[in-house]
Formats: C-alpha cells, sequence, structure tokens
C-alpha cells in the first residue's frame, strides 16, 4: 500500500480507490492558467501558445497529477522557508494576513468592552476583528516622522480596559517597538505586530515580526512578494503557542487524542485567558510553491527597492521643502514597500493636496495608501463615535494625513521613469514655492 496522501481519504493502491483530489486538471484548463500568468497577442503570441499547448499535452501523457492541492508539502516548506529566513520555528501559512490577525486576536480573547489599541492610520484589515466582535477601538497618534504609532500617544492612552496593541509597520519602516514592549509587559498586553508591508525588515538588529507576542505578514498580490495573489505568515513568540497555530488555521483538528473509531477529535485552541474556537484559514500548495519561490529573492527585491529609494531620496535634499523617506540605519532596516514623500506646508507654499494634483497632473501615480480610521462610517456606525470628536485625539494624524505626506512607487521602474519622478517631485514644489 502506497502512503496516503491525505488523511481522510485511502489513496493508496486499493480495489476501490478514493482519490484525495475529486477532479484533477487537465491540459486544457492549464493552458488557460498559463496565458492566464503570461498574458499576451498577436501572431507571435498565438505560434508560441500553440508551442507550449503541444509540449504541455506531450507532458501530460506520461505525468500523474498531484495527490493534494492544498495544506501538503509546499505550504510546508514555504513554512520551513520563512522560519530559516526570520530565524524562529512555527511560522503558519494563511488564506492572507486578516486571517492570521483573527488567529492572534482571539488568542488574546478580544470581545465586547475590551479595548484595543491600532494606529490613527493604517489599513482596516489592522481592526476588522476586534470591530465586528464589539471591542472598543482606541486610536494612537503617529509618529510625524515615520507616520507610525507614536509610543507615547500610546502610553497616554492605556486603561485597565486595554487587552491589545497593534502596531503597524507602515510602508515596510519598522515601529519603534522597544517602548510598546515596555509598556505591555508593564500592564500584560498582548502585542500584534501587524507587519503586513515588512517581511524582511530589520528593527535593531532583530528581524520585524519576531518581537511581538505574533505578527502577521501579507503575500498579497501588491506586496514586495507575493504567493499567488493572497495569503499570509502568522508567527509568534508565545511559549507553546507556535505548536498551536497550524490547528488554530484548521479547525482545532487534534491527531493526539482521537475519539473512539475516528481519525482525530476536535480539540479548542488555549488563548491567554481561556480557549477558543479555530477556523478555517487553509491555504494551497500552488500559494505554498509561490511563496517559495519569491521568499528566495527576497532580499535582492528589497535591495532594488532600496537603491531606488536612496536615489530619490538624495535628489529630495535639493529641497529644504521636502522632507524624504528615512532610510534607516545599519540595524533598522526597512522594506521600501512604500516610499514616503513629506512636504513642509509652509516652506513648500501649500499643502501635500496641492502637491498632489500638480504630480497627477504630469502623470505620477501617488496615494497616502491609508487614510484615518476614525473617519470610516463602519467605526462610526459601530462604535457610536464621533470622528472629529476622536480627530483631536490625533492631531498629528490629521495634520500629515491633510497637509503633509503621500506615497510614491519604487519597484518596476526604469531608470527614466525614476529620473522623471524625482525630476517632476522637485518641478512641482518648486512651482507651488513660485505660487503656480
Amino acid at each position: 500500500m502506497k502512503k496516503s496522501t491525505d488523511f481522510r481519504y485511502n489513496t493508496g493502491e486499493a480495489k476501490v480507490p478514493w482519490a484525495a483530489v475529486g477532479e484533477n486538471y487537465n491540459v486544457e484548463d492549464l493552458m488557460q492558467i498559463v496565458k492566464f500568468l503570461m498574458q499576451g497577442e498577436g501572431e507571435e503570441y498565438e505560434t508560441a501558445i500553440r508551442n507550449v499547448r503541444a509540449q504541455i499535452e506531450k507532458l501530460n501523457a506520461i505525468s500523474t497529477p498531484p495527490g493534494k492541492l492544498s495544506l501538503g508539502s509546499k505550504v510546508e516548506e514555504a513554512e520551513q522557508a520563512c522560519d530559516a529566513y526570520l530565524g524562529i520555528e512555527g511560522s503558519a501559512f494563511v488564506a492572507n494576513c486578516t486571517a492570521g490577525f483573527e488567529i492572534a486576536y482571539k488568542y488574546a480573547n478580544i470581545g465586547p468592552g475590551d479595548e484595543v489599541i491600532v494606529p490613527a492610520i493604517t489599513f482596516v484589515a489592522t481592526m476588522a476583528y476586534p470591530l465586528a466582535v464589539g471591542a472598543k477601538l482606541v486610536f494612537a497618534d503617529v509618529d510625524p516622522v515615520t507616520i507610525n504609532m507614536d509610543p507615547a500617544d500610546v502610553a497616554r492612552k492605556i486603561t485597565p480596559k486595554t487587552k491589545m496593541i497593534v502596531p503597524v509597520h507602515i510602508g515596510g519602516y519598522p515601529v519603534d517597538m522597544d517602548p510598546i514592549m515596555e509598556l505591555a509587559k508593564k500592564h500584560n498586553i498582548v502585542v500584534l505586530e501587524d507587519a503586513a508591508h515588512a517581511f524582511g525588515a530589520l528593527y535593531k538588529g532583530r528581524k520585524v515580526g519576531t518581537i511581538g507576542d505574533f505578527a502577521g505578514f501579507s503575500f498579497h498580490e501588491v506586496k514586495n512578494i507575493t504567493s499567488f495573489g493572497e495569503g499570509g505568515i502568522l508567527t509568534t513568540t508565545v511559549p507553546g503557542f507556535a505548536s498551536e497555530m497550524k490547528r488554530a488555521r484548521f479547525l482545532g483538528l487534534d491527531f493526539t487524542a482521537p475519539i473512539k473509531n475516528w481519525l482525530y477529535n476536535i480539540t479548542p485552541i488555549p488563548g491567554k485567558e481561556k480557549p477558543f474556537v479555530a477556523g478555517n484559514s487553509s491555504t494551497t500548495e500552488i500559494q505554498g510553491l509561490g511563496l517559495s519561490l519569491q521568499l528566495a529573492r527576497n532580499e535582492q527585491i528589497i535591495a532594488v527597492r532600496r537603491a531606488a529609494a536612496e536615489y530619490l531620496t538624495n535628489r529630495f535634499k535639493e529641497n529644504d521643502a521636502i522632507i524624504p523617506q528615512d532610510l534607516g540605519n545599519e540595524g533598522t532596516k526597512p522594506t521600501f514597500h512604500l516610499y514616503l514623500l513629506q512636504i513642509d506646508p509652509q516652506k513648500a507654499g501649500g499643502n501635500v493636496q496641492t502637491l498632489k494634483k500638480k504630480l497627477e497632473e504630469k502623470s505620477i501615480t501617488n496615494i497616502p495608501h491609508f487614510g484615518p480610521l476614525y473617519r470610516f462610517s463602519i467605526v462610526n456606525t459601530m462604535q457610536g463615535i464621533d470622528p472629529d470628536e476622536v480627530a483631536k485625539t490625533c492631531p498629528v494624524c490629521e495634520e500629515v494625513f491633510n497637509n503633509r505626506f503621500t506615497h510614491l512607487p519604487l519597484y518596476g521602474l526604469s531608470e527614466e521613469q525614476l529620473t522623471y519622478m524625482a525630476d517632476t517631485v522637485l518641478e512641482c514644489v518648486a512651482e507651488m514655492q513660485a505660487g503656480k
């Protein structure tokens, strides 16, 4: 008998087998995938596609389909690669970063009445779970230089009801984690690093994502590396919990103490205060393979992005009204997922809204990436807050978002495009200073 490729079915040699994969993909299916991943048109493209089809048909005649499409060896290999890269054990590959966050929030037993401190500026995924379960969101103001969570404001906003702090490494620039971890230890608070942009970043010589109690990385299609469009890694430093994360990812299956006449048990996942029910955030073998392939060149990708950021930062020094991206230092290294461009409105003769319009008119893509969370109607509706009142507690957020910063792209640009972008930013700020 061959070893089963899935615990649910006998896929070995048998008179009446039960395949683990219900319906395999055929040549025509694979051709559609090839054409999706390598798009084109014209006679030369169509000729190449016909040649590919002929070779795939030959390959089909002598090959066998995979025995597993989800949570198999490729997912495990991706997790092991992430462990090696981050210098940890227990990485769990999940459907997306948001699903990873949910596991961390469940571990902290977040529920109605609990307070979760999040930065005033980030993506909605950061706050989705606590908002959904009726916890209270507390918005920390941002640092005016990095646009990351300001630890000093976090300290001001901790109460006896605070159960989690969620620092976000926006654009891949590391949050100042030491004071946040000190606060968390003092007040017995769980820290979840939202490291969606920061796979490969360093903070004082430590890999981002290995500092807080939990961390979530994103491999969504827009990130530095991807896993075929979606996917995330959840990590933890909580003693003993790394061994639970894969069960937390897939419904709490427990093979250590199976029930009578069955293969496994279903047991709750141990949380900080009480156990919780696992969900399903399974990932596919294709996603695992995709992550492993791109992870192998992550450092090279970061180096290209850093070179582009260094070029822009050096160019922008030509005008002191422009506050260029901080490039970090020997111990603190961003991933340069985004380039943070800021201006001094007084020196520039106008605010960033004027600059953004000028850049758009000259075909320079730019966007501040995230808006103040407390301005979204879902927060106001679900929490019953007045956004203008919350804004008073986050004055830096209001100032930098409305007047000072936007983000520029860094990757996939030719030398000419990068030069044009730098020239245009300098030109537009000069126009503003001249009153044009």
